[in-house]
């Protein structure tokens, strides 16, 4: 590899690999607050935040990268116009068009990286977080109930202890519930109980026990029942899925599938490696400064594309799912233009400033 190629490769990595550790930790704020209002509802287990974090994390690579590559390659570009790096590398016959060789160096493993999250990674990260969290609203071990300890309900909603817990985590033994609705307590205890699930709604099936009801104030107003059965309803859990769900089929599936809704998704899947590399190419020339220019503005101009293209990618998933666009014309209205105009601004990088400078100097363009 020539010395320049490998010093611009480096250049440009660097300043991408830091726009992605920081988009990668604000990201990750985002989806650790998702995450625990979840939890704090009553609609995931507790013992899933850590699996649950990574799983979601892994959905939105195909957005947080495309943006963390376009700024990345916008700061290094940048960088060396403002340095005036760029001007001595012109005066030796270097122009934008010889940085193809390291940009495409680091676009291109980016892109498939991109590719395989889009097309691969993040549906089974989808299937499998759905996997998890119908499977652990089934068992009072993943929610985070133990036995021998005082733990707090899913949801907030009161306080439960279990004496002894079956393997499977749905059989218990010598349970103790405290719970506090409006203004007035509610303890229940009893010999034995079980989890039972019915669609989403998750019961705590006591049985053989005594329920002593009363005001948290002052009063006498209680009662107390000896019951055979009592039924103690826990938070809703997560809405369960449909296993023919287009977000939770594989790619191949989509193929396959006539649905609208399934080409839809399949195109949104197919859209952010594209955009990636759009937005690669467009970073070139949109990083071309004076060396006193700031370059925060090319920046936000970049940011702002971003966003318009991948709204535009939102509604237009949401288009063909309606059945508002042709099925065969898909998102390419988006991707096919946005490339074309990337490519061609990325070949005349440059040239237009020369031409400007002939014309006003009275030189044929």
């Amino acid at each position: 590899m020539p010395k320049l190629d490998s010093y611009l490769f480096r250049e440009f990595a660097q300043a991408t690999f830091a726009v992605l550790v920081v988009l990668l930790i604000v990201s990750l704020g985002g989806v650790f607050a998702d995450v625990l209002r979840n939890i704090a509802g009553g609609r995931m287990p507790a013992g899933l935040m850590l699996s649950q974090l990574g799983l979601q994390l892994l959905n939105y690579l195909p957005l947080i990268l495309p943006l963390g590559l376009m700024l990345g390659l916008l700061l290094g570009v940048s960088r060396l116009y403002r340095d005036s790096e760029m001007p001595v590398l012109a005066s030796i016959g270097v122009g934008p068009r010889r940085l193809a060789r390291p940009v495409l160096m680091l676009v291109v493993p980016l892109v498939v990286f991109i590719g395989m999250c889009s097309l691969w990674l993040g549906p089974w990260a989808r299937n499998y977080s759905q996997q998890l969290i119908e499977a652990g609203n089934r068992s009072l071990l993943v929610a985070g109930l133990e036995p021998g300890r005082f733990i707090e309900l899913p949801g907030g909603d009161g306080v439960v202890y279990v004496g002894g817990m079956t393997t499977d985590g749905r059989g218990m033994s010598r349970v103790f519930v405290y719970r506090q609705t409006d203004k007035r307590l509610d303890v229940t205890t009893a010999l034995t109980g079980q989890l039972e699930v019915e669609g989403v709604e998750r019961y705590l099936k006591l049985n053989e026990g005594f329920r002593v009801e009363g005001p948290l104030a002052e009063g006498r107003d209680y009662r107390l029942m000896r019951y055979a059965s009592n039924d103690v309803r826990l938070p809703t859990a997560e809405q369960q899925a449909k296993k023919d769900d287009p977000e939770l089929l594989s790619t191949a599936a989509l193929l396959g599938d006539p649905r609208r809704q399934a080409a839809a998704q399949l195109h949104q899947r197919l859209t952010p490696p594209l955009l990636a590399l759009a937005f690669a190419l467009l970073a070139i020339p949109l990083a071309r400064s004076s060396p006193r220019q700031s370059r925060y503005g090319r920046v936000l101009l970049g940011f702002l594309a971003y966003l318009v293209g991948t709204n535009l990618m939102w509604m237009g998933t949401d288009w063909l799912s309606k059945g508002k666009i042709p099925t065969a014309l898909g998102l390419w209205w988006l991707t096919v233009p946005l490339l074309g105009f990337a490519i061609w601004s990325y070949l005349h990088d440059g040239r237009l400033g020369k031409r400007r400078l002939r014309r006003a100097a009275g030189q044929p363009a």
